[in-house]
C-alpha cells in the first residue's frame, strides 16, 4: 500500500509540475503575443495632428477640419497659400519638414517636387476609379479635381454669340482694353493657360517664336493685369473690362453663389485641363495621420460635398449625382504633354515678365 501511495502522490507531483510548467508556456506565449501586437498597434497608431499646406482657402479647409478631427479626435493645422508658394516652402523644409500633406496645385508643380525627392509615395485605397492620366505612375501624388480653362465674359456687356468662341479670337484688336487678366506668375492657372498658348506651336516646330507673338497681341488687348483673382473678378463683374480667361469652376461658383454676371465659353480648339492633387510630404511628422487625411478628402462624400459646394470636378470616375453644370459640360481638352510644361514653363513666364508684358498694367495690391 505504501508503494501505490507514494506512486500515487509522485503521478500526483507530475501532473501538477505539467500543469504548472503548462500555464507558465501559456503566459510566456500570450506575453510575446501581446509584445507582438504592440508594434503594429503603435505602427498603425494616428499622431496627435497633422499639418496641411493648401491653397484651397479658408471655406474649404476649415469645413475638412473640422469634419476631420470630430472623426478621429486629430487636431488639423493647415496653412493657406498659392501652389507655387507651397512649393518654394516645402523645398525650403526638405532638411526639417514640418507639413504632412501637401492638397491641391497643379500636378505640374507636384512632378517637380517629385523630381526633387519632396514626396512619398502613397496609393490610395480608392486608386481603381482614377484613370491613368489622374495620378503619378509611382503613385507620388494623385488627382482630386479637374479644372478646365474657359474664356469668362460679362453676360451684361456682352451675349453669347458675341462672344469669343476661341483663344485666337482673344486677339481681334476689338477687344483692346476690354481683357482683364489675374498676374501670371503668381498663378498656376494663368501660368497654365499661357504655357498652353505657347505650347500649341511649340510641340511642332520646338520654337516659341508663334507663342511669344500670341501674348504680345495678348498684352495689346489687355487692359490690366490684376494682383489676385479678386480684383479681376469685381473689375470684371463691374464692366471695366467685359472678359478674362480663368478656371470654368470658379466662372460657376461666382455666377451661383455672388450673383455675378458671368458666363463662360469652352474654346473651340480645345482646352487645357489641369489637374489638381494631392500628396504626402517626404519625412512628413506625421505619417499615418497624413495618410488618414488623405484618404477622408477624397471619398464619394468629400468629393461630393466638394462637387456641390465649392464647385470641384472630381476626377473619381465613381462619384454618382454630381450638379448638372458638371455633367451636361462637353469639355475638350488639349493634349498636352505636362513634362515639356514642367519643363519649360518657368522660363517661358520669366521671358513674358521680362519682355512682353506691358509693366504699366500690372495693377499692384
Amino acid at each position: 500500500m505504501k508503494n501505490k501511495k507514494r506512486a500515487s502522490i509522485l503521478t500526483t507531483l507530475s501532473i501538477s509540475a505539467a500543469l504548472l510548467l503548462s500555464a507558465c508556456s501559456s503566459e510566456q506565449g500570450s506575453s510575446s503575443s501581446s509584445d507582438s501586437k504592440e508594434p503594429a498597434e503603435k505602427e498603425n497608431k494616428l499622431e496627435e495632428k497633422v499639418v496641411v499646406y493648401s491653397p484651397h482657402g479658408k471655406d474649404i479647409l476649415s469645413k475638412f477640419e473640422q469634419q476631420f478631427e470630430e472623426k478621429y479626435q486629430i487636431d488639423v493645422e493647415w496653412l493657406d497659400m498659392g501652389s507655387q508658394e507651397i512649393l518654394d516652402r516645402i523645398r525650403s523644409e526638405k532638411n526639417n519638414p514640418q507639413a504632412d500633406v501637401w492638397w491641391g496645385a497643379p500636378s505640374v508643380n507636384f512632378d517637380q517636387a517629385k523630381d526633387e525627392g519632396l514626396l512619398k509615395p502613397y496609393e490610395p485605397s480608392y486608386s481603381g476609379s482614377l484613370a491613368e492620366g489622374f495620378h503619378d505612375p509611382d503613385w507620388n501624388w494623385s488627382g482630386t479635381s479637374q479644372t478646365p480653362e474657359v474664356i469668362m465674359y460679362n453676360s451684361k456687356e456682352l451675349s453669347k454669340e458675341e462672344a469669343p468662341k476661341d483663344w485666337d479670337e482673344l486677339l481681334d484688336p476689338k477687344w483692346e482694353d476690354e481683357i482683364i487678366i489675374r498676374y501670371p506668375l503668381a498663378s498656376g492657372t494663368m501660368r497654365t493657360i499661357f504655357s498652353a498658348m505657347i505650347y500649341r506651336d511649340f510641340k511642332d516646330s520646338n520654337d516659341t517664336a508663334a507663342g511669344y507673338e500670341w501674348l504680345e497681341k495678348l498684352d495689346a488687348n489687355t487692359k490690366e493685369y490684376a494682383a489676385n483673382p479678386e480684383m479681376m473678378y469685381n473689375k470684371v463683374a463691374k464692366g471695366e473690362g467685359k472678359l478674362s480667361v480663368w478656371a470654368m469652376p470658379d466662372v460657376v461658383m461666382l455666377k451661383e453663389n455672388k450673383n455675378y454676371p458671368f458666363e463662360f465659353i469652352i474654346p473651340e480648339s480645345g482646352t487645357p485641363v489641369l489637374t489638381e492633387g494631392i500628396a504626402i510630404v517626404n519625412e512628413a511628422p506625421h505619417p499615418k495621420a497624413a495618410e488618414a487625411f488623405y484618404e477622408f478628402v477624397n471619398t464619394p462624400e468629400a468629393a461630393k460635398i466638394l462637387a456641390e459646394e465649392f464647385y470641384r470636378i472630381p476626377t473619381r470616375d465613381d462619384i454618382e449625382g454630381l450638379p448638372e453644370w458638371i455633367t451636361n459640360t462637353e469639355i475638350k481638352s488639349m493634349d498636352i504633354d505636362w513634362k515639356v510644361f514642367q519643363e519649360y514653363s518657368d522660363s517661358w513666364m520669366k521671358y513674358w515678365d521680362e519682355n512682353i508684358k506691358s509693366g504699366e498694367k500690372e495693377i499692384k495690391e
